[in-house]
């Protein structure tokens, strides 16, 4: 067995583990045109996947007035409700994960979903005890603030040359790159490929699969 280069991996949840980019894309889309805003098109609604709630539903709707947020930030919530059932795993993440953990890395999230969210999803998907900690922007910090990070490094006592980040936006390669980092893009969330090359990730994984191999060789 190679000797690990990362002691810490800490992973994206949306678009990166769990496959609801789409959902959440319609969801802020559906939420916008409840509160009469310029609905987004699914590229810029996409675009804010891994910010923090609010300030992910601000900038997707700049024309919604700011004492119409936490009504839009309802209307979010009741739509992704309603459709939290058809969101899953990606396949191949449950081995993927196994292996990691059978190598002895720290296991983490770092989302930019509330902590109820993440709690929810962790329960719904049977994952509680796989990941060692996580941290939420509601918390912390949103993305590409580097506190999520920080605060993980600093709980495990990892250096930041230790300390491996994976996820779909450049807002997480962004926040890698923050907190002295490496990190890995995923393309098959919510950011083309082409926006993570002036973020200069070791790799960008086209599928899990293609992760899982190159987390196996270089992880």
């Amino acid at each position: 067995m190679k000797p690990r280069q990362f002691d810490l991996i800490a992973f994206d949840w949306d678009g990166t583990l769990f496959d609801s980019t789409a959902i959440i894309t319609r969801s802020i889309q559906a939420a916008v045109r409840d509160v009469g805003g310029t609905v987004p098109t699914d590229g810029q609604a996409s675009y804010v996947i891994g910010m923090g709630l609010m300030e992910a539903l601000a900038h997707a709707a700049p024309d919604v007035p700011q004492d119409r947020h936490p009504m839009l930030g309802v209307r979010y919530r009741h739509h992704y409700e309603q459709s939290q059932d058809d969101i899953s795993l990606f396949d191949g993440v449950l081995p993927l994960l196994a292996e990691l953990k059978q190598r002895q890395h720290w296991l983490t999230v770092a989302t930019g979903k509330s902590r109820r969210g993440l709690n929810e999803a962790l329960q719904a998907v049977e994952l509680k005890g796989i990941f060692h900690g996580s941290r939420t922007a509601d918390e912390t910090a949103g993305k590409p603030s580097p506190v999520m990070l920080l605060e993980l490094m600093k709980e495990f006592g990892v250096e930041p040359e230790r300390t491996l980040m994976i996820g779909d936006t450049t807002h997480d390669l962004q926040m890698a790159i923050n907190a002295g980092c490496a990190s890995v893009g995923v393309s098959y969330g919510a950011h083309e490929p082409g926006a993570f090359e002036a973020l200069n990730p070791l790799f960008v994984a086209h599928s899990v699969a293609e992760l899982r191999r190159w987390l196996a060789d270089h992880a």
